[in-house]
């Protein structure tokens, strides 16, 4: 007789004492367990969820009060997804959170194994410096902190400022390797001036004598105002894609790969009225509204948004994006990871 692929056997007595018996040796029967270990899809614990920044900021804000950048190391409000409480975890292998830093405080240097992206929520005069080379934020930029290099977080300005934090936390964690140190002086040394990361390889160039390129991309500041002026002219083209409007991928300028070897960064422009095909992937997809209003259909189901929204797409996950007027997404994602290891899978997409 068939049966389903990977139908948990029918459990008898003799079966369950055997198992009891087996149990003492640590032992398991694959058989018992094969159908939670292997699936005729992905299947996965994380579930789609926005994260309405109107709602959230007045903890973000009052978090202030309640300590301080230096003393909580990172000041950050983990965007935690409802399938996977208590894990501080967006999805399985991503990371994600708010953080607050005010005018004249510095979170301290220290380095650690997961990679970091900061994408800037509000505010401006605050920096992050990697290896003593400060990158001014504005909001839509993008700043890099890669895999064991020293950084720290700075506020010249008068008004407080939020970045989104995305990491590969769950992933190194999961794999085992995270270390992480903090910086053995009170201040970094001064680096490199500012903006020497995009002079250096921000321009289609690359100093003379480099012959190959690291696997975390050299610029470590992508400005929104750049971003944002490049996918207005490459929108006036027409050459749209059904899917994701206007999208483009931040790169490694000496490799033409993603940023950084885990996480791939993307910002996208749906215009007014886009409505998007189905999209599904087995990686999974977060989400910031930058600019603009609209909705994403995840399996079905509507989730609006607007500019400084953050949602998450686990993966999987069908989804198709719909914009109410001109809007930019930022998105992050473990596709690079899954590619690297031959598991990235495309699904339906139409």
């Amino acid at each position: 007789m068939s049966r389903a692929l990977h139908e948990k056997p029918e459990l008898t007595n003799a079966r369950a004492d055997f198992y009891g018996r087996m149990a003492e040796q640590k032992m398991t029967p694959l058989w018992e367990v094969l159908h939670t270990l292997l699936a005729e899809a992905p299947v996965t614990d994380a579930v789609p969820h926005k994260w309405d920044y109107d709602l959230c900021r007045p903890y973000i804000m009052e978090s202030a009060d309640i300590i301080s950048a230096e003393e909580a190391e990172r000041r950050v409000m983990v965007l935690e997804n409802p399938g996977l409480e208590e894990k501080s975890c967006i999805t399985e292998a991503l990371y994600a959170g708010l953080q607050l830093i005010m005018p004249g405080e510095v979170a301290p240097a220290h380095r650690h194994s997961p990679c970091a992206l900061r994408f800037i929520v509000e505010g401006t005069g605050a920096y992050t410096a990697l290896n003593g080379e400060k990158a001014y934020m504005e909001v839509g930029d993008l700043i890099l902190t890669p895999s064991w290099v020293w950084h720290d977080h700075g506020h010249d300005g008068d008004v407080p400022v939020v970045w989104l934090d995305g990491l590969d936390i769950p992933l190194v964690r999961h794999l085992g390797p995270v270390f992480a140190e903090p910086y053995p002086e009170s201040e970094f040394p001064q680096g490199r001036p500012s903006g020497d990361n995009m002079a250096r390889y921000g321009g289609n160039m690359r100093p003379f004598g480099e012959t190959s390129g690291p696997a975390n991309s050299p610029v470590f500041h992508y400005p929104y105002v750049q971003t944002r002026d490049t996918l207005d002219t490459l929108s006036k083209s027409g050459d749209i894609d059904a899917r994701h409007g206007y999208k483009l991928e931040y790169i490694n300028p000496t490799t033409g790969g993603p940023v950084m070897p885990t996480v791939g960064t993307y910002m996208q422009k749906l215009p007014n009225g886009f409505s998007g095909d189905v999209y599904q992937t087995t990686a999974a997809w977060v989400y910031h509204c930058v600019e603009g209003s609209g909705s994403t259909i995840i399996n079905g189901q509507k989730m609006t948004w607007k500019a400084r929204d953050t949602f998450v797409v686990p993966a999987w996950f069908k989804h198709e994006h719909q914009a109410d007027e001109d809007s930019f997404l930022f998105s992050f994602t473990d596709q690079p990871v899954q590619q690297k290891l031959g598991l990235f899978r495309e699904g339906e997409t139409g």
